[in-house]
């Protein structure tokens, strides 16, 4: 299983998410903050060098 960082949109801190399998991307997942706790919607990608990708966003951005 591999592992990112996101940013949480609300407080900034960094925490590390588990990234979907290849198979599933591109995705976006309803995630609550692991410092905060306030819900957020990451979505995973993978560019075209296989490398795979997580951004953060606060619902209703």
């Amino acid at each position: 299983m591999e592992f990112g960082e996101v940013t949480c949109p609300s407080c900034f801190e960094v925490f590390e998410v588990a990234f979907p399998g290849a198979g599933e991307l591109p995705a976006e997942v309803d995630y609550d903050c692991e410092i905060c706790c306030r819900p957020l919607m990451i979505s995973f990608w993978e560019d075209e060098d296989g490398e795979v990708w997580a951004e953060g966003r606060g619902l209703g951005d």
